[in-house]
């Protein structure tokens, strides 16, 4: 775990809130939500651009696209 990943008793209180959790059941998988949510904190922390998401995160394009729909739905 990196210094500013969510604890499992953080991610325990968060992950039933999040939009979209029962999601699609067809069609490709869902990235790990816990994964994508701390990639949007640690580009909101650190003031990187999205693109230096570093790997362990998974794909920038994914925590972007996420932040952006959540984003617009409030």
């Amino acid at each position: 775990m990196a210094r500013f990943d969510l604890s499992d008793a953080e991610w325990t209180i968060i992950s039933p809130l999040l939009p979209g959790a029962e999601g699609k059941k067809n069609g490709r998988p869902r990235p790990d939500d816990r994964k994508v949510l701390n990639g949007i904190f640690f580009v909101l922390r650190t003031g990187t651009p999205w693109r230096d998401l570093p790997e362990r995160y998974g794909p920038y394009t994914t925590a972007y696209n996420r932040f952006n729909r959540w984003a617009k739905k409030g």
